[in-house]
């Protein structure tokens, strides 16, 4: 660390990605960053109500559409019964699975919000502001969901383009597109989700590199998520499929709160930053000097009693 702290004072561009590391570990981003990767899994649950609801219509309507999904997702073995047995019985309880299934994803989705609001407020070492973060939650719902569906589904409405398209041209077409939904998101991510007060300009690095970052995982989540899919379900079963969008899930959280301290970071390399007074637990050998910007105590020499040597 000390070399490269040494090169970060020739290379401006190492100490902003050490100063977001420490800005990181410092705030306890990990952790937050895992609390956000919990409530994304468990936003899936209600999600797929509403999608085994949606494709129950169309599974009663169209008997291909099972195989379809099943060879779309590269299933085999316990995996695909499993698949087959969901969209039969989603069939038959399509009604009311879809009525479930949009109540509890409104429910989960404000946990969502909530969990990712930590997330963006964390490296700028900012609180929730309770029933307003709600209220904000509500609406970056409204606007996360059609960018970031609009991003993951840019592939496929340009896979579909007339095949008088040159192949090349389709290409640069879907990263364009693709990213321009991307940092769309991400922006509006950080504004409703974040202190508005640093504005729109502030929030653009970690935009940019959001954007950046999550076209990797689109890549990915759409060429290597669905191989490890097809491997781990038939070793693992249905477990796999879960571990293989957990491992995606987390990488998502991670570059939110990656994202978010880069902007916190250059934005106090402009603005300047408070040294404030904290309250630390008292221990009768010990003088604390200095804390973390999380609040724990980081320099705390031991008081020689009398008697010693």
């Amino acid at each position: 660390m000390e070399r490269l702290r040494a090169l970060a004072e020739r290379w401006g561009w190492l100490k902003t990605a050490l100063a977001v590391q420490d800005r990181v570990g410092q705030t306890n981003g990990s952790a937050t960053a895992s609390a956000a990767t919990l409530m994304f899994f468990l936003a899936i649950f209600p999600l797929l109500l509403v999608s085994i609801a949606v494709i129950g219509f169309l599974s009663a309507g169209d008997s291909t559409v099972t195989d379809d999904i099943i060879d779309g997702l590269g299933l085999d073995g316990q995996a695909s019964e499993s698949v087959t047995t969901a969209i039969d019985t989603a069939r038959d309880s399509r009604r009311s699975a879809s009525v479930i299934g949009v109540a509890g994803l409104l429910w989960s989705g404000l946990g969502v919000t909530a969990a990712l609001s930590l997330a963006v407020r964390t490296p700028w070492q900012r609180k929730g502001e309770g029933l307003k973060d709600k209220v904000n939650g509500l609406v970056w719902i409204i606007g996360g969901a059609v960018t970031f569906v609009g991003a993951i589904g840019a592939g496929a409405l340009l896979n579909r383009a007339p095949e008088v398209v040159p192949r090349a041209v389709t290409s640069i077409g879907l990263i364009l597109l693709g990213l321009a939904l991307e940092l769309a998101f991400f922006l509006w991510t950080f504004w409703a989700l974040g202190d508005r007060r640093a504005g729109w300009r502030a929030l653009l690095p970690g935009a940019v590199a959001g954007a950046l970052g999550f076209e990797v995982l689109k890549v990915v989540g759409t060429v290597v998520v669905p191989r490890m899919v097809a491997s781990s379900s038939s070793l693992y079963g249905p477990i796999g499929i879960v571990f293989a969008i957990l491992a995606w899930l987390a990488f998502f959280s991670r570059l939110v709160v990656y994202t978010s301290a880069l902007n916190a970071v250059r934005y106090e390399e402009d603005h300047g930053f408070t040294t404030l007074e904290i309250k630390a637990l008292r221990f009768d050998d010990e003088i604390p000097l200095e804390a973390d910007r999380g609040g724990a105590v980081v320099d705390a020499p031991t008081s020689v009693s009398e008697g010693s040597t």
